[in-house]
């Protein structure tokens, strides 16, 4: 009888401290976050400073916690997979230097992994990936369209030029004097608006597959500052209506158009803006319609930051061969094409 794979997961990237262990790459054995969204609200922001601090004082916490959840010893892990990047720099020398430090004293092996795939991966623990794939990538930093044609390539096919969807989310939030993170408020909020303020949509050039937020978050912020010199009053819940659907008719018309180009089978969501409802619901009604493309979404728990996502994609790399040396540094520019 074969011994089950387990793989330790450690991702620090921004403002969550999270150390996960999977088994066999598919099942979550324990996944543990300490947040830290209280620290940063009152800033309006993640303090990068601030963020590292606070995982110097948790990690060792979230370490014990995970190992206590899974019900296994240090002894027992085969891997220790650690985001490299990308990320905040300070934040991320924390979870990589406790990787390096663990695989030092247990002699375990280090596998470095590309934080946006750990988003992607954390699909694999819901279903198995099917080849060839196209995975939507939203989040606070990124907005990505990513072709998979098997485990471990990357090929981005269109990203964001200027504010990912997530910034936009916060800064409008910021506009409507809503607390951090906006995007779940703006998404609470639009819920209960209409969609009837014109707003534009960042096409860019024909068959372009890149998106751009930029010019709507100037457009909101500007409806709202001529409203207010008219001494006129705009509904919230429309306005946060009315930018949601912007973004969302972009995001799901290009998703829409590069799985049907692509030819792929299987659809992925994956970023913390994936835990957006509207989102959600309009993929599923789009692809609901598409006869051979599955849609896979995530449950909010893997939407967000977390280390199981990484301890998924570290066993896909750890089985590839893929290792890091105790010169392993953070990265925080890590182009995901060029982590193939």
């Amino acid at each position: 009888m074969s011994k089950d794979q387990l793989i330790l997961g450690i991702e620090t990237s921004c403002d969550e401290t999270a150390i996960a262990i999977v088994r066999n790459g598919r099942e979550i054995a324990a996944n543990v976050v300490a947040s830290q969204i209280e620290s940063h609200k009152r800033f309006g922001g993640v303090v990068p400073e601030i963020a590292s601090r606070h995982h110097v004082e948790e990690i060792t916490i979230v370490l014990e916690e995970a190992l206590k959840q899974a019900e296994v010893k240090m002894e027992d892990i085969d891997a220790i997979a650690v985001t490299e990047g990308p990320g905040l720099v300070g934040a991320l020398l924390i979870g990589v230097n406790a990787a390096k430090a663990l695989a030092f004293a247990h002699q375990k092996p280090l596998v470095p992994v590309h934080h946006i795939a750990g988003h992607i991966y954390a699909n694999r623990l819901l279903t198995e990936m099917k080849f060839p794939l196209l995975s939507l990538v939203v989040s606070g930093g990124h907005t990505e369209l990513v072709y998979m044609k098997e485990h471990g390539h990357f090929e981005v096919i269109g990203e964001t030029r200027d504010d990912a969807a997530g910034e936009a989310y916060d800064k409008v939030a910021r506009v409507l004097n809503m607390p951090y993170p906006g995007g779940p408020h703006i998404d609470r909020l639009a819920h209960e608006g209409i969609a009837v303020i014109p707003l534009p949509r960042a096409w860019l050039e024909e068959g372009s597959y890149d998106f751009s937020f930029s010019g709507l978050k100037s457009a909101v912020i500007n409806t709202v500052h001529n409203a207010e010199q008219r001494g006129e009053s705009i509904a919230p819940e429309d306005l946060a209506a009315s930018f949601q659907e912007s973004v969302i008719e972009v995001l799901v018309e290009k998703t829409v158009r590069a799985a049907n180009e692509y030819g792929v089978g299987q659809v992925l969501l994956a970023g913390g803006v994936a835990a957006n409802k509207g989102l959600r619901k309009a993929l599923e009604e789009a692809f609901g319609k598409s006869e051979g493309i599955e849609l896979v979404i995530p449950p909010l728990s893997l939407c967000t930051d977390n280390a199981a996502m990484i301890a998924a994609a570290g066993s896909v790399m750890f089985e590839k061969g893929i290792r890091g040396s105790l010169a392993l540094n953070a990265n925080p520019g890590l182009d995901i094409e060029k982590y193939n």
